[in-house]
């Protein structure tokens, strides 16, 4: 039986609805935390989701469909960052942001983490943030990284290693 990513490629519009479903609040997730922004976020995101459907017919390994859109989301992310000046404001996951309404002192807590966490991302550079997301958010491998990145593994464990070292400095009030 034919993969989804083999049905969408062949034309299959249900299909490819499926593989968005399923795939898009993580690419959210990623866009938001590297665009700080969840209008810019949900653009690339929908953007992303356009050109892998013009794009199809040329992935030629259907396993290779998830690291292609996260590469490709993670390259349009980066253009955008590249574009425009970092934004001091951050908006909260809306999951992390539910989760918190909870308990109001554990809520202030986490907010005042999140916003800490978010203005040291600030402060890495946009392929440390990328790599660093990809990596500690997402669960991708160094190769997988490295590929998204279009660099070497090792590119990708150093600024995986400066990106903690540098985060790590900075949040070290809250450990």
């Amino acid at each position: 039986m034919p993969t989804l990513v083999a049905r969408s490629r062949d034309g299959d519009v249900r299909c490819y609805e499926v593989l968005v479903r399923r795939y898009q609040a993580p690419l959210y997730r990623l866009a938001l935390r590297m665009l700080a922004s969840a209008s810019d976020a949900e653009d690339t995101v929908q953007e992303v989701f356009v050109t892998v459907w013009r794009r199809l017919a040329q992935l030629h390994d259907d396993a290779a469909f998830v690291g292609w859109l996260y590469r490709t989301t993670t390259n349009r992310c980066l253009n955008v960052i590249r574009a425009r000046r970092p934004r001091a404001d951050v908006e909260l996951d809306e999951q992390e942001s539910a989760n918190s309404r909870t308990r109001p002192e554990r809520a202030a807590e986490v907010s005042e983490q999140m916003t800490a966490l978010s203005h040291a991302l600030d402060g890495l550079t946009a392929e440390q943030r990328a790599c660093w997301l990809l990596r500690e958010v997402h669960g991708r491998s160094y190769d997988e990284i490295a590929e998204a990145i279009g660099t070497t593994t090792q590119a990708v464990r150093g600024r995986i290693a400066r990106a903690r070292a540098q985060l790590a400095e900075v949040m070290a009030p809250w450990r």
